[in-house]
């Protein structure tokens, strides 16, 4: 299922939906104005919290978390943490990162992420793509999450904070 973003609302503050290739609404990306902290909700069309993309505020390195929406089961031993999402540094490629799961497992997120090109894997296989190719419209992508069974919320949330990440890296004058 192709999944697509219009780029140019990625302000905070800025609400935008995600809609799925049939043109109905997905996802919506909630932006939190005024907080500390950079942070934006991912909910259903009736306005549920999937998931909350936050950034991490202590650390060496610039990070995102993802936490699991209060209406939705808490993972093991009651964490709403999903998952941590962070540059991979010892990398020959440069848009590399790193997506380590709460119960351990690992995606990786690597390609052109300032371009829009990239893919996310787990262990080698595929779970989605993310890609300008298959739209004419300037500043338009598409998550085309590859497997059926893959959660496509969290997918959806992976390619928006890898992109957050990396344009905030650019902002600052960081290599990307």
């Amino acid at each position: 299922m192709k999944y697509l973003v219009r780029d140019k609302v990625l302000a905070i503050g800025d609400d935008y939906w995600i809609e799925d290739e049939d043109g109905r609404h997905a996802f919506l990306v909630d932006g939190k104005a005024l907080r500390v902290r950079d942070t934006l909700e991912l909910k259903d069309p009736d306005g549920l919290i999937l998931i909350t993309l936050r950034e991490k505020m202590l650390g060496f390195r610039d990070a995102m978390t993802l936490e699991r929406g209060g209406h939705l089961p808490a993972v093991a031993g009651g964490e709403r943490r999903l998952a941590v999402i962070r540059r991979k540094r010892f990398s020959l490629l440069r848009n590399h990162f790193r997506v380590t799961m709460a119960e351990g497992t690992e995606l990786d997120v690597s390609g052109r992420i300032l371009d829009r090109e990239f893919k996310v894997e787990y262990d080698g296989e595929l779970l989605a793509l993310v890609s300008r190719q298959w739209y004419r419209l300037r500043e338009t992508y598409a998550v085309d999450v590859v497997r059926e069974d893959a959660d496509a919320a969290l997918l959806v949330a992976v390619a928006v904070c890898v992109i957050r990440m990396a344009e905030k890296e650019r902002e600052d004058g960081l290599p990307t």
